[in-house]
């Protein structure tokens, strides 16, 4: 075999390689589009049928943002956790002024397109289990021992294009673009 058909070789296996890249860069793309539609479809029947339990003094929430944002501050004496729904929506969900139940509380999330800024007193301990695909469920605030006995807020659910952010504090900026969207809705 000469020189000129290892080129020539080399070059035909370069171009079916860009053009399988190219192909599944396509479907990629197409499959998202695809799947932001479905699942603003689902939102839009969901955001009706799903239970809602938003008192501050609940012990168990069930809190939606499905298209429209959400700002909640607990004061539940005993918050044994609930479930958060955020479908192409979201806010803060402010859990300092809450005692957690002694046994703990879990907290279901599902964010598809959205997400929240949940809020809780730094000494307590979270645990995260959440699953997130092309999103995040993470905990931001400061590295911290904590005792065995602190109280825990277990995170389970699913961030799908979307998440959920763990602090301890909400800067003022934050609020006031929430209770703009708020009241524009």
């Amino acid at each position: 075999m000469d020189a000129t058909n290892v080129i020539v070789r080399a070059r035909n296996a370069g171009s079916l390689t860009m053009g399988f890249i190219g192909r599944a860069i396509g479907v990629l793309v197409a499959g998202t589009l695809v799947a932001s539609v479905v699942a603003a479809i689902a939102a839009v029947l969901m955001k009706g049928k799903l239970p809602r339990v938003d008192d501050p003094d609940a012990d168990e929430v069930h809190l939606v943002a499905i298209f429209e944002p959400i700002s909640f501050a607990s004061r539940a004496s005993a918050f044994r956790g609930g479930t958060f729904d955020a479908w192409y929506g979201g806010g803060v969900i402010d859990l300092r002024d809450a005692t957690l139940d002694p046994a703990g509380a879990t907290l279901q999330v599902r964010t598809v397109f959205g997400g929240a800024q949940l809020v809780v007193p730094e000494t307590w301990d979270v645990s995260n289990r959440g699953v997130s695909i092309f999103g995040g469920m993470g905990d931001a605030r400061k590295s911290a021992v904590r005792p065995a006995d602190a109280p825990r807020l277990t995170i389970e659910g699913l961030a799908l294009f979307g998440g959920l952010g763990i602090t301890s504090e909400v800067s003022d900026q934050d609020m006031r673009e929430l209770r703009e969207a708020l009241a524009n809705s």
